[in-house]
């Protein structure tokens, strides 16, 4: 009998950890690196752009508008520090490139993000980057900047259900027993929640 379940369990064991190794490394072995073969793929700034470029509105930025007289400044700088205004001039020079960006941030308070830098290499640029305005509002929120068809009304305020307030239905809800809960801190103080009665009369 101990034998059976000895075999059993050997049995079992083989069939849930295979002897074939499940586990293959991604790196190159030994006599693989002898021989200049490198299975390790290297990194990729084009996934980690995207990621940035994908982070939405709810990155904390600051609200920027290009002055009007920009491009005076710009080559000023430009003649500053690397000599030139030539627009096709390359920033290859790690000492140039810091002196450019740090007398425009100074200039502008406006600065290039990290996530960006690696596409700055000429004068045109840095002109093409201080010649865009940036927005901290959300597409949804610009819609009350802009005049909007007459069939479209767009609702920016939540709309909560309470019977102190209401002012249409006398207090009664359409939805019975359903209670309108603020759990956020972030809009406990804005919006008043209402914990609905579970037996009738549901209004009292």
């Amino acid at each position: 009998m101990a034998a059976l379940a000895k075999h059993g369990l050997f049995t079992t064991t083989r069939r849930l950890f295979p002897s074939k190794n499940i586990f293959a490394s991604s790196y190159a072995t030994k006599a693989e690196k002898k021989k200049g073969i490198d299975r390790k793929v290297g990194p990729k700034i084009d996934s980690s752009a995207q990621s940035l470029a994908a982070k939405g509105f709810l990155r904390p930025q600051k609200e920027y508008n290009p002055p009007e007289d920009l491009d005076l400044k710009l080559q000023q700088i430009f003649q500053d520090a690397v000599g030139s205004t030539d627009q096709n001039a390359r920033l290859d020079d790690i000492n140039k490139r810091f002196a450019v960006f740090n007398a425009c941030y100074k200039e502008f308070q406006h600065c290039i993000p990290n996530s960006l830098l690696h596409t700055i290499e000429t004068v045109d640029d840095v002109v093409k980057f201080y010649s865009t305005p940036v927005s901290t509002i959300t597409p949804y929120e610009n819609l009350k900047n802009i005049k909007l068809p007459a069939n479209v009304h767009v609702q920016y305020d939540y709309h909560r259900f309470h019977p102190d307030t209401d002012s249409k239905f006398g207090g009664i809800t359409a939805f019975p027993r359903s209670s309108t809960i603020v759990s956020g801190l972030k809009y406990k103080g804005k919006y008043k929640g209402h914990e609905q009665r579970e037996t009738w009369p549901y209004t009292s």
